[in-house]
């Protein structure tokens, strides 16, 4: 496109006005993903193992798996419980079910966690033939009853397992003290760790060394407060990859946006309307990660969606939209 003197003001008055999230850093420079070339399905409407909405997922991508998130359903009687317990407490509790499936979306293994959080974000970890999860812990219950986690934690996946907030073998973190609504994402590219949390009002995301911060050194390799463009939206999930934060946004039913940010600066470099999956009968945001699907493929940066099948067939089920596309 040419530009003239009109277009040259209008683009420098765009920028100005959008919105800007304080930051403080020096992330190297990365290709930055396309938020309007969405493609997919990568699975379209599979089946987890609770009845209950997806919240977030990750990949492992060394072994080909998908971890998911959800709250476990009402009426589940877990190992060390006397009784069903409803989901209206589980979700006070912040009562996890994590599901394994591969990379064709079969179930492979299941586990839970009980006192962890809400699930909005989850990491996986290769470790050889295994994988270490990552997810908030120790919730407190909110204003609405729903638990959300003030802490970090780190755990191997073992199918079956039944964890509380105290089991043999969680790593336990603390970044930010005294903060709740606590979540991380990883960037399997170039092994960082980004973390949410809200203190005395604000959202604000850090962006860490992931081998730092696993021995318990937190020191920042970027820090951005939320930008206002995301002020009062429905929060679903968020990744990251190089020098840009990828949020998600949106209720069931309505429209659902994706950001994307830049780590250094806080700008808001692209906000999209997305109708991916616009077909899909209850159609609900649900949780961001990084996919490498080979070696010679580029990342992918995943976006989950919740629905179910009809007003009377309500089991939820999962769907995940991608693009792989930059800029």
């Amino acid at each position: 496109m040419n530009l003239n003197r009109r277009h040259i003001l209008c683009l420098a008055t765009a920028l100005a006005l959008t919105p800007v999230g304080r930051a403080s850093a020096a992330v190297p420079a990365s290709s930055r993903l396309d938020l309007t070339a969405t493609t997919g399905p990568w699975l379209r409407e599979i089946a987890l193992s609770e009845t209950r909405v997806l919240q977030s997922f990750a990949f492992d991508n060394t072994n080909k798996r998908l971890y998911t998130a959800q709250l476990t359903q009402g009426g589940r009687t877990l190992t060390g419980e006397s009784a069903p317990v409803s989901g209206t407490e589980r979700a006070k509790n912040g009562d996890l079910c994590i599901t394994r499936l591969d990379w064709q979306g079969a179930v492979t293994g299941r586990m839970y966690l009980k006192g962890f959080g809400h699930g909005v974000s989850i990491g996986a970890e290769p470790f050889g033939t295994g994988t270490y999860l990552w997810t908030e812990t120790d919730a407190v219950p909110d204003s609405q009853d729903n638990g959300y986690g003030t802490r970090v934690a780190r755990f191997r996946f073992t199918d079956g397992a039944v964890l509380t907030t105290g089991s043999a073998g969680l790593l336990r973190f603390d970044p930010v003290p005294g903060s709740d609504h606590n979540t991380v994402a990883l960037d399997p590219v170039n092994s960082r760790v980004a973390h949410r949390s809200r203190a005395g009002g604000v959202w604000t995301y850090t962006l860490y060394d992931l081998a730092t911060f696993k021995a318990g050194v937190f020191d920042p390799l970027a820090t951005l407060t939320q930008p206002a463009v995301l002020d009062g939206q429905t929060f679903q999930g968020y990744a990251t990859l190089g020098r840009h934060l990828y949020t998600l946004d949106g209720i069931s039913f309505g429209d659902v946006h994706l950001t994307a940010v830049d780590w250094n600066t806080g700008a808001v470099l692209d906000r999209q309307l997305t109708g991916a999956g616009a077909d899909l009968f209850y159609r609900e945001p649900e949780g961001m990660a990084i996919q490498l699907p080979d070696a010679s493929s580029p990342a992918r940066l995943h976006f989950g969606l919740a629905s179910e099948k009809s007003l009377t067939e309500t089991n939820k089920k999962a769907s995940f939209y991608y693009t792989d596309t930059t800029v």
